[in-house]
């Protein structure tokens, strides 16, 4: 016997669980299946427990450096169990939230493995018992998994994955990091400032790639001040771990190899979509490079079947998977909102330091035919970030040289990811530099920086 709903949802991260909400908000029947825990990878070993890490090695830092500030802080250590634990409440208080607002919008959350039976059924399995959901419209929103390196699968041991770096027995030694995207930067930034000393290989020419090159070569002097070891262009191979250490071969784009030895390894090359199991290929939905294809609402080939977030390809953002939710949701109902595109999603790494991004590189849009107008402003030349302590950095901007439109921004120093979005905003707007050069910024504020970078694109700058 099966029960009916107007829309059911497979998974129950930031995409699943924000469209159960809003089609709980517009009058639907709704129902989520879930296997593990509410709030997905996201909630509870991604995006919010890796930020309760690098809170607490950020404050580590500032203790180890308190003379700068005036201060003393003296025998200035950390007990390991205590700040994983710490990081595990904080994804623990949250999924009770998301569990709160299930119940607050009558969603009905059923745990279990889920598989489609249907365009329109999901069939879900939690040990011998089995039920059967029929409804108007699936939406699949499975998620991924981190990708390990070829023939060598993380053991939890000596070869990690995100999930084990964030809940270490131990504190590594020496660790190598593989990949240099946000989530390798923010381990090698969070273990480093705990005390281990690390090495980022990365295969392509520079770290953060998908990021301005400005940015990533300001990111890879910052980090090498502070101590740890980059390597570009080069491969990682022989990887073989031990009871004691993991032995692995760095080669580079010249040919020469190195082998060392690391107390860990951290596997941080991408991921993987969670597409397999679930009945899409008996259901006949188009796949291409591992992932579902959709249109701009999320809505599949198949009929009533609808994909959102990282199961429909970069970027693999927990933002972008909300957005798009919502948009799949409201195009089910029967609204007409608007499609989703990733042109105004922003992307963040929370190192030390912090980056933050929105629209075209710098290349990029000179690439796809733009005449362009570039402003930066470095952070040396802001009153609040000297006053912090934080005068690393700087804010740039790319306008379109004929029209004015902000075409990107990209940002490297503190507390760049809260500043962020008044850029994605203005392309929300679709502001031109003459609006932003009339906006008021406050000071003393690092957002000041942000105005600045902007009149710099057009000769304009005051305070540098």
């Amino acid at each position: 016997m099966s029960e009916t709903f107007d829309l059911a949802i497979l998974g129950s991260g930031p995409g699943g669980y924000v469209a159960a909400i809003r089609a709980a908000q517009l009058g639907l029947k709704v129902a989520i299946v879930e296997r593990e825990r509410l709030g997905g990878i996201c909630l509870n070993w991604g995006c919010i427990p890796t930020k309760a890490l690098l809170r607490t090695s950020e404050i580590y830092h500032y203790l180890q450096n308190a003379d700068a500030y005036g201060l003393s802080a003296s025998n200035v250590s950390f007990d390991l169990g205590k700040v994983v634990d710490r990081s595990r409440k904080v994804a623990g208080q949250l999924n009770a939230g998301v569990k709160s607002l299930m119940k607050k919008n009558k969603v009905t959350v059923v745990e279990g493995q889920g598989r489609l039976t249907g365009a329109t059924q999901i069939m879900v399995k939690a040990g011998d018992q089995e039920r059967v959901l029929d409804a108007t419209n699936v939406i699949v929103a499975t998620g991924a998994r981190a990708r390990d390196l070829p023939g060598v699968p993380a053991d939890g041991e000596r070869v990690w994955t995100y999930r084990h770096a964030m809940v270490p027995p131990i504190m590594p030694t020496k660790l190598l990091v593989v990949g240099s995207g946000a989530i390798g930067i923010e381990f090698a930034s969070f273990y480093h400032d705990m005390g281990s000393q690390v090495t980022v290989v990365e295969m392509v020419d520079r770290i953060l790639p998908v990021e301005d090159e400005e940015v990533s070569a300001h990111m890879a002097k910052a980090l090498t001040k502070q101590g740890l070891t980059i390597v570009t262009g080069a491969r990682v191979g022989d990887v073989k771990p031990g009871p004691d250490g993991v032995a692995a071969t760095i080669t580079t784009a010249d040919g020469q190899a190195t082998t060392d030895t690391y107390s860990h390894l951290i596997a941080a090359i991408g991921i993987v979509a969670n597409i397999e199991d679930i009945g899409l290929e008996a259901l006949g939905v188009t796949v291409e490079r591992g992932h579902i294809v959709v249109d701009p609402w999320g809505a599949t080939n198949v009929p009533g079947l609808w994909a959102i977030g990282d199961v429909t390809g970069a970027p693999w953002l927990a933002h972008k998977a909300s957005h798009e939710g919502i948009v799949a949701v409201e195009k089910l109902a029967g609204l007409d909102p608007h499609p989703f595109t990733t042109a105004n999603i922003p992307g963040c790494t929370y190192s030390r330091p912090q980056v933050a991004s929105i629209g075209m590189t710098e290349a990029k849009a000179r690439a796809a035919g733009h005449e362009v107008r570039v402003g930066k402003f470095p952070f040396i030349g802001n009153g609040k970030a000297i006053a912090l302590g934080e005068a690393d950095g700087f804010v740039k901007t790319v306008f379109d040289a004929a029209t004015g439109e902000l075409i990107g921004a990209h940002m490297i120093g503190a507390e760049v990811t809260e500043l962020i979005q008044g850029y994605v905003i203005a392309r929300e707007l679709e502001t031109t530099e003459e609006q932003l050069f009339e906006t008021v910024f406050p000071h003393p504020t690092l957002s000041e920086m942000m105005h600045e970078s902007v009149l710099g694109a057009y000769g304009r700058t005051i305070h540098f």
